[in-house]
């Protein structure tokens, strides 16, 4: 009888096939003498929902939850593209994978094809060594793109070299294998998304390092990330959990300008400015036009108060990547404080040449933030400042278009909209004389956060304006609920209580007033 030959295929949960099945055959005496069983389906053949059931399981931008919402896609593309261009410590081929991934989110998958096609080429060159396992992540990508473009083929082939890769490596995932250099792709791409992503991206950083806790890159990508935590509440106290961090990334890449500036922040966080200018000397002696180094250079100076050292930093950022919106933002802050140490100078009432000076450096102001909220439609700092800044130089009208802009803002931090109330109730009371609409934004911003380094201001304000406004009206429902609510949130439940029953005997059937009385009762 003659000798059968034949291939085995592993299959999925759901049925589908490792590898094409058309590239096998049941051979007799080397020949082919019928066709596959029906079990095996081709390609073109699988349903788009049972393949979409495998594309689910591969560690890839599309699986990691990176919403469209959360980001400026024109503004991270830029921001991308420059880092390709000028920032040479940070890896091309994770960013060649983002830049797809952010391509397809912009509906440009040719263009995002051609971007894995270029992170094909440098794990070629680059890794290898490492192909396989380097390429997972890219192939991943490549997969969910042609899926996308219906091209159902070309994802088979995909989901068969990330499968045959999983089977050769043992990975007890059919299309996942765990791997602390996909862990770190991934911390980076989650690290580019925004605030929202940072104790995420710091879970994908932490996971790489436990499996290599000396490796380089992962303590570079971990020690930003910790950096960014550290720094998320712009007006928090000052925290310092990412200075050890810093101190080993430094340490592990001695060479890596961009690391040492941010701990040359960190260490002017902590009251070391010292040592922290020393890093920072060192890196401008190394460095000529690398403008992700150059920009933290300046808000080192800007925050030593060095303003025109700053500014010419950042101007010569400008010149090779005019479109950052941190660097706009940046120049807007250094005008800002120019004006107000003038204003201070002067109490309050620049005359002569010191007037026009701080009119000259509103404008300047204005033109830089209302530059960077033109290229980063998500920059919700970069909005109060903007508003602010009209508000400071009497085009009230234009501060008020952009307060509503940023109250419009969706899919960003806590933290932001607590800034956001809190600066848009400001305007609302010195400048609008609106303060009905001043107490509603503090509560809202107390609402949103209650725990800010921002909140003694607010209470302070909220208490302030209601007593106020009680003294002229002491009916004023607004106020006796605003001042229930602070003086619930401080403990102070007598105090709470009083306020809210005075409320809710103008109001019986408030059920805020009744709900609140019932809770602060029980508690008393």
């Amino acid at each position: 009888m003659p000798s059968v030959r034949h291939t085995r295929y592993r299959r999925s949960p759901s049925g589908v096939t490792d590898a094409c099945p058309c590239h096998f055959a049941f051979l007799i005496s080397g020949s082919e003498v019928f066709p596959p069983p029906r079990s095996y389906l081709c390609a073109t053949e699988i349903p788009k929902d049972s393949l979409k059931t495998i594309l689910l399981e591969l560690e890839c931008h599309f699986t990691w939850n990176l919403l469209k919402e959360d980001i400026d896609l024109f503004d991270v593309e830029d921001t991308i593209g420059q880092q390709l261009e000028f920032l040479t410590t940070k890896s091309r081929l994770a960013l060649y994978n983002l830049l797809a991934y952010v391509k397809h989110l912009k509906g440009q998958n040719k263009d995002a094809l051609e971007c894995l096609k270029q992170a094909e080429e440098i794990i070629q060159r680059e890794h290898s060594d490492e192909e396989e396992v380097r390429s997972l992540v890219t192939w991943g990508n490549y997969a969910w793109v042609y899926y996308h473009i219906d091209q159902l083929e070309e994802t088979q082939k995909y989901v068969d070299k990330v499968g045959n890769v999983c089977k050769k490596l043992s990975s007890p995932s059919n299309y996942k294998l765990e791997r602390p250099e996909i862990d770190c792709e991934k911390g980076w791409a989650l690290l580019k998304f925004g605030g929202k992503y940072y104790q995420k991206a710091k879970a994908a950083f932490e996971k790489a390092l436990e499996v290599e806790p000396d490796n380089p890159e992962f303590n570079i990508g971990y020690a930003i990330t910790v950096y960014r935590l550290d720094d998320s509440d712009r007006e928090g106290s000052v925290k310092s959990f990412s200075l050890g961090p810093l101190r080993k990334a430094v340490t592990l890449n001695p060479d890596n300008s961009y690391i040492k500036v941010f701990l040359a922040l960190k260490l002017q966080d902590v009251h070391a400015e010292a040592e922290g200018e020393k890093y920072i000397e060192e890196i401008l002696d190394q460095i000529s036009s690398q403008p992700y180094v150059l920009r933290y250079a300046a808000k080192f100076y800007r925050r030593k108060n060095s303003w025109d050292k700053a500014l010419e930093l950042l101007k010569k950022a400008l010149e090779v990547t005019p479109t950052s919106s941190f660097l706009h933002h940046q120049m807007g802050l250094c005008y800002r404080a120019q004006m107000i140490q003038i204003k201070k100078a002067t109490r309050n009432r620049p005359k002569g040449k010191d007037k026009l000076k701080v009119d000259e450096l509103i404008t300047f102001a204005i033109f830089h933030f209302k530059a960077a909220v033109e290229r980063d439609s998500m920059f919700a700092f970069a909005y109060t400042d903007l508003a602010n800044m009209y508000a400071e130089g009497g085009q009230y009208s234009n501060a008020e278009d952009i307060f509503r802009k940023a109250l419009r803002l969706e899919n960003i931090t806590d933290d932001h909209k607590h800034q956001i109330h809190y600066h848009y109730g400001r305007f609302q009371e010195f400048h609008h004389k609106s303060e009905n609409t001043a107490i509603y934004h503090y509560l809202e911003a107390l609402k949103v956060k209650d725990r800010s380094s921002l909140r003694s201001k607010l209470t302070s304000a909220l208490k302030k304006l209601a007593t106020k406004r009680l003294c002229h009206n002491p009916f004023d429902l607004q106020s006796l609920s605003a001042l229930g609510f602070v003086y619930k949130l401080e403990g102070e439940k007598r105090q709470a209580a009083e306020y809210y029953e005075r409320a809710q005997k103008i109001d019986p059937e408030n059920a805020e007033f009744l709900s609140a009385l019932c809770e602060l009762r029980l508690s008393i």
